[in-house]
């Protein structure tokens, strides 16, 4: 819902204004919409082109060097006035003639037809070209009557680059036409867009589905199906569009992920990670692949994948630089890495540079054992471990540490089969720990397990007082890093108290299963306390008082792998 409205009758002149008000490097305002606020060369074809509003970043976003010239803006998803692309194009016009280039619905075409009888009616040479890209608006023999949607940048930015190249207007008119044969576009949508003002959406989609094949200006899509996992919607659209490719286009594509006002940059990138998998097993070459909001339709949630197949022509054209307010490719400032220069893309193996010794070996094996038993505790309690963290933070804790001991234990129990001491384990478990849990317990859990393993070696014996020291090493790690103490109401509260009484037990007992033990209820015991606390450290400090009442996430999670830890030690 667009929740900031003044007037809604007054919506699209505010809009425009802002925009204008915002971007005055590269726009002026002019009846009927923007125009460049550069210099251009005379001579040059002017692109104009428009439609309605709600779709940003198209279609002033788009005016500037190496993009169009002019663009015409009329109300929310309503084509504008002939009167407009008139003035708009007049005022873009650089002697070289005028391409007028807009999506194809009804409304734009009368309106666009009738501003270029008026310009020819002028003195003006015009033309006029419409994109056609969307696939499921009309079946392949009918490609005159399919929308044009967000393929539309792909297609303008071709026939900008060819217009800035010096082309002449039929030479440009033919490239937007050979681009256009040469895009596909296929959208799915899982919530409708609601109108500046209105209080319900103009489509709704079941809860659970998701609209194929819909519209930019809120028209429903063709059919809903179920909606799966970002793999599964990736296979939807590149599935469509491989039914659509243009006779002899070849194999080389740009690839546009457009969001529709609501999906996150995080949602699509995790969706392109798939199709340009999906595209490449389909035999397809991926020279460019483009991710974000380049036509958008107000809050819509959904997205669109635009196929462009190229040809060496279209392809030049393409990675020509232009610079506007939305969308910029900027020529490259210092060439690009040779093929063979090659990064690695994966973590540092996990070595063992040096047998450990029998005592350290044993050590190492019971380490291994207890982390599996840390993992299986954490995940159980993950759910719980992120209500807590919820409750003044970002309820990521437990799906953290989750993480984090599960590649933790996988690590050291491979790392044990090759023959590790106690410090290769734990070093290789920590480095494991912090890479997938990340976050603060993640570094504080791969810093501390690193420091148990420095203090305890690969070739010393694992006695009583090698394992007090480890404890507190440990325990030190955590204190110098996280700079926290006890009363802040974080891991230290219950750490301390552990390393404490494991302490204290050991030098009574000399017992380290039974004194593990007893540092585990002191623990718990210490976890359960800080309920009462104020947390004056990390991201819970901010909304403190609201976790009073509350135990802290971190102490309660160490509590919990401190006892599932020491089940078996005995």
């Amino acid at each position: 819902m667009t929740r900031l409205v003044n007037d809604p009758v007054e919506f699209s002149a505010e809009l425009v204004d802002g925009f204008i008000q915002a971007n005055t490097r590269y726009v002026r305002p002019v009846y009927g919409g923007v125009v460049r606020s550069t210099e251009t060369k005379p001579g040059k074809v002017a692109i104009v082109t428009g439609g309605g509003l709600g779709h940003y970043p198209g279609f002033m976003g788009w005016v500037g060097p190496g993009l169009v010239d002019g663009a015409v803006t009329g109300k929310v998803f309503a084509s504008p006035a002939a009167s407009q692309v008139h003035s708009v194009a007049k005022a873009a016009d650089h002697g070289g003639g005028i391409l007028l280039a807009y999506l194809n619905y009804a409304g734009d075409m009368l309106q666009f037809g009738m501003a270029g009888e008026l310009l020819k009616a002028d003195g003006f040479d015009v033309r006029n070209a419409a994109v056609t890209d969307d696939v499921a608006s009309a079946p392949v023999e009918e490609t005159d009557k399919r929308r044009g949607i967000a393929g539309g940048l792909a297609v303008l930015k071709v026939t900008s680059a060819a217009a800035e190249a010096g082309m002449t207007l039929d030479q440009v008119t033919a490239v937007c036409q050979r681009a256009n044969d040469r895009t596909r576009t296929c959208g799915i949508a899982f919530s409708g867009c609601t109108l500046p003002g209105a209080d319900e959406p103009l489509f709704e989609v079941t809860e659970g589905k998701m609209a194929v094949g819909l519209g930019v200006h809120g028209e429903p899509g063709i059919y809903e199906t179920d909606l799966g996992t970002a793999d599964d919607v990736a296979q939807l659209l590149v599935d469509t569009l491989m039914n659509e490719v243009p006779q002899g286009a070849g194999t080389r594509v740009v690839a546009m992920l457009n969001g529709l006002g609501s999906a996150k940059y995080e949602e699509l990138f995790v969706t392109f990670t798939s199709v340009t998998s999906k595209l490449r097993d389909a035999g397809l070459d991926v020279v460019d692949g483009q991710v974000g909001e380049f036509m958008t339709s107000l809050d819509m949630g959904g997205l669109s994948l635009t196929l462009m197949w190229l040809d060496d022509d279209l392809e030049t054209l393409w990675f020509a630089p232009c610079d506007s307010a939305a969308y910029s490719r900027p020529a490259l400032q210092d060439p690009p890495l040779d093929a063979s220069v090659t990064f690695n893309t994966e973590p540092e193996p996990l070595t063992v540079q040096q047998e450990g010794s029998a005592s350290s070996r044993a050590a190492a094996a019971l380490i291994a054992d207890a982390l599996e038993r840390v993992r299986d505790v954490l995940n159980a309690n993950e759910s719980m471990l992120g209500d807590l963290d919820a409750v003044a933070g970002d309820g990521d804790h437990g799906a953290g540490m989750a993480r984090g001991s599960t590649a933790a234990a996988q690590a050291a129990r491979e790392l044990v089969a090759e023959g590790a001491g106690a410090q290769t384990t734990l070093a290789g478990a920590g480095a494991r720990w912090t890479e997938h849990s990340g976050g603060a317990s993640g570094a504080l859990w791969g810093a501390a397990l690193t420091a148990a393993g420095n203090s305890l070696g690969d070739d010393r014996d694992v006695d009583n007082a090698a394992a007090v020291a480890a404890v507190q090493a440990f325990v030190d790690s955590v204190i110098t890093l996280g700079k926290a103490n006890v009363g802040d109401k974080t891991i230290v509260d219950a750490l301390v108290p552990f390393t404490q009484a494991f302490g204290t037990a050991v030098e009574s007992s000399g017992d380290v299963s039974q004194a593990w033990q007893t540092a585990a209820a002191a623990s718990e015991e210490a976890a359960a306390g800080t309920e009462a606390l104020v947390p004056r450290m990390g991201r819970a400090r901010v909304l403190g008082e609201r976790s009073v009442g509350s135990p802290d996430p971190g102490a309660v999670s160490f509590a919990m792998a401190a006892k599932a830890a020491g089940v078996a030690t005995d």
